[in-house]
């Protein structure tokens, strides 16, 4: 007859024989080390941000014998921007004491609303004219001592953003300086 052997071990001496237990830890001292090398090779390879500055190219000095006459330009096509204490803004078309259809100082604010929109009105109308590029506005930017570098920078970034060919940073006369106060 047949017969089914369920003891397995019966008759043996009864013990189970028991597999040995492996040790489940990852010995992770090379990857250590990888990240190590990794961290290193990328901290001597890699080059730090540069500082990103505007190009402002100033003039050359006039010598007092200079046979160069002057740059002239239309009162028409001339604004003066002031600016002045706690973000002070003011401009003018033409001479200061004489200006350009009789419109003085006026306020302004920096910004989108502000100067930009009166500097791209300004190009608009002198492109209805015809002129255009270095034939169009000329900006002269004036900063009283209170005036900050970040009020500079503004009316630099205006500059770019409406893209006037032609502006230069000028000294800002006593006139100018008592209309700022």
């Amino acid at each position: 007859m047949a017969e089914l052997n369920t003891g397995g071990n019966e008759g043996k001496g009864g013990k189970k024989v028991r597999s040995k237990k492996q040790n489940t830890g990852v010995d992770l001292t090379a990857m250590v080390d990888l990240a190590f090398l990794l961290i290193t090779f990328f901290m001597l390879t890699t080059s730090l941000s540069k500082p990103q500055s505007m190009d402002l190219t100033m003039p050359d000095k006039l010598e007092k014998d200079d046979p160069t006459p002057p740059q002239e330009a239309k009162e028409s096509k001339t604004m003066t921007i002031l600016m002045g204490k706690d973000r002070k803004l003011k401009y003018y078309m033409g001479m200061f004491n004489d200006p350009y259809l009789g419109v003085g100082p006026t306020d302004s604010t920096y910004g989108k609303a502000g100067i930009r929109q009166v500097i791209l009105q300004k190009m608009a109308n002198l492109k209805a004219k015809g002129q255009t590029g270095k034939d169009g506005i000329v900006v002269l930017i004036k900063a009283t001592e209170d005036a900050t570098y970040t009020d500079m920078i503004d009316i630099l970034d205006e500059m770019a953003i409406t893209g006037v060919a032609i502006y230069a940073i000028q000294d800002m006369t006593e006139d100018e300086k008592a209309v700022m106060q």
